[in-house]
C-alpha cells in the first residue's frame, strides 16, 4: 500500500522534472527568437519603407521579356545598376531573407503564406528565368537559392490549400 508521503514525493519529483523540461524548451525558443531578431536587425532588406518595397514590386511585376537574353537586352544584366535591376535586387533580397528564416524554421510557412501568398509566387515566376540566366552567366549556381526554396514551399502550401477546397 502506498502512503500519502510517497505519493507527495512522487508528485514533487515529477513536478521538478516537468519544470526542467519546460525550462529547456524555453531556453531553446529564446535562442531562436534572439537569432531571428539579430538577422532582422542586421539585414537592410527588412528595413525598407512600404513605399520603397511597393515601387520595387510594381517594377518587377510589370517587366516584359521573353527570356534571359531578351531581359538583358531590355534592362541589362543583374550585375548592373539600373532602376529595374535595383528593384529586382530589392525584391529578391527581401524574399531571400524570408526564405532563410523559413529554411531555418524561424518563421512558420502559414504566416508567410498569410502575408505574401500568391504575390510572392507570381514575382518569383517572373524573376525565375532572369535568376537562372544570371546563375549560368556568372557561374553562381546557388544565387538566390533561399528565394527558390521559399517559392517551392509556398507552392506546396498553395497546393495543400487547393486540395482542401
Amino acid at each position: 500500500m502506498v502512503d500519502i508521503q510517497t505519493v507527495s514525493i512522487a508528485i514533487a519529483s515529477a513536478s521538478v522534472v516537468v519544470g526542467i523540461v519546460y525550462y529547456a524548451f524555453q531556453l531553446r525558443h529564446q535562442s531562436k527568437v534572439r537569432e531571428m531578431d539579430a538577422i532582422v536587425r542586421m539585414n537592410p532588406s527588412f528595413n525598407l519603407s512600404l513605399n520603397d518595397w511597393q515601387q520595387a514590386a510594381f517594377k518587377v511585376a510589370n517587366l516584359q521579356f521573353k527570356d534571359y537574353d531578351d531581359f538583358v537586352k531590355k534592362y541589362g544584366s543583374l550585375a548592373t545598376e539600373t532602376p529595374i535591376v535595383m528593384a529586382i535586387h530589392t525584391i529578391g533580397n527581401y524574399y531571400e531573407s524570408i526564405g532563410y528564416l523559413l529554411k531555418r524554421r524561424l518563421v512558420d510557412i502559414n504566416y508567410v503564406w498569410d502575408c505574401y501568398g500568391e504575390a510572392l509566387i507570381k514575382l518569383w515566376e517572373i524573376l525565375k528565368p532572369v535568376v537562372e540566366g544570371f546563375r549560368k552567366q556568372y557561374n553562381m549556381p546557388t544565387a538566390w537559392r533561399t528565394v527558390e526554396y521559399l517559392y517551392n514551399e509556398m507552392k506546396k502550401r498553395e497546393q495543400k490549400l487547393q486540395s482542401k477546397t
